[in-house]
């Protein structure tokens, strides 16, 4: 089987174990492969990769509006992921319910600055789909 398509961004990341940490419990991603400097986290659920590349300088970070989109199964989830990136300093942006199509979203900071989007009720595979 030959990957087509979009599988992965990369990001650099100081901390290899700390972004892997921050990324389970934020986005519900596991580590899918390692070797030195290197990590790729998936959620094990569609064939697309977050790569993380250990850097000792972070030459440029995604920022607002740029991020990474996570959905979420649940409203409260959105609401439990802020309200513990709040407590953690993580919180860019409070949660917000924008309507059909982007749903209710929140953004927060991974540990090198890179911005992470939860969100439910977006649908993005119904309207692909469609």
């Amino acid at each position: 089987m030959t990957d087509v398509g979009l599988t992965h961004i990369a990001l650099e990341a100081s901390d290899l174990d700390e972004s892997i940490a921050f990324y389970a419990t934020f986005a519900a991603m596991q580590v899918v492969h390692r070797r030195s400097g290197v990590v790729w986290l998936g959620d094990k659920i569609r064939p697309f990769v977050v790569v993380l590349i250990q850097s000792d300088r972070i030459e440029s970070s995604l920022c607002p509006p740029a991020h990474l989109g996570i959905a979420c199964a649940a409203r409260d989830d959105v609401d439990r992921l802020a309200e513990l990136a709040r407590k953690q300093g993580r919180l860019i942006r409070e949660p917000e319910d924008a309507g059909p199509p982007v749903g209710y979203w929140a953004l927060i900071r991974d540990p090198d600055n890179h911005t992470l989007e939860l969100s439910y009720g977006q649908e993005v595979a119904v309207t692909v789909e469609g």
